[in-house]
């Protein structure tokens, strides 16, 4: 199971970053009304802290040997805030809100913070297998 782990964090996180990213992608431009599961409006901030989670903590994974921690969160604020512009400019069906952006950033400093919190067991683990 450790190996399957390890294979998991040594190569292929880095499709599963660039998987995440899609469906992020896909699931922020798409045309979804009437197809949530979950209608609460207040829910959909936290949807959205949770993919931001999600995807700061899988970037973070991909490069998890590299350092690049402070880039990864960087680039995943600015691709939350990229999605709401493009959601205002490329959709008629879906808007720009700040409140989303700021949901999206909650998620990445949370996901840093998560992150930190396991880095030093992952690695050691990484490097005792």
């Amino acid at each position: 199971m450790l190996k399957l782990i390890k294979s998991l964090l040594k190569d292929k996180a880095i499709y599963l970053a660039i998987l995440l990213t899609l469906i992020i992608t896909y699931l922020s431009l798409a045309n979804l009304k009437g197809k949530s599961i979950i209608n609460f409006s207040s829910i959909d901030k936290v949807q959205h802290a949770l993919a931001y989670f999600t995807l700061a903590v899988i970037w973070m994974l991909a490069f998890i040997k590299k350092s690049k921690k402070k880039a990864v969160v960087i680039l995943c604020i600015a691709f939350g805030i990229l999605m709401e512009f493009l959601q205002a400019n490329l959709t008629s069906y879906r808007s720009f809100e700040y409140l989303d952006m700021l949901a999206n950033t909650v998620g990445v400093l949370i996901g840093l913070l998560f992150f930190n919190r396991i880095e030093k067991n992952l690695i050691n683990m990484l490097n005792s297998l």
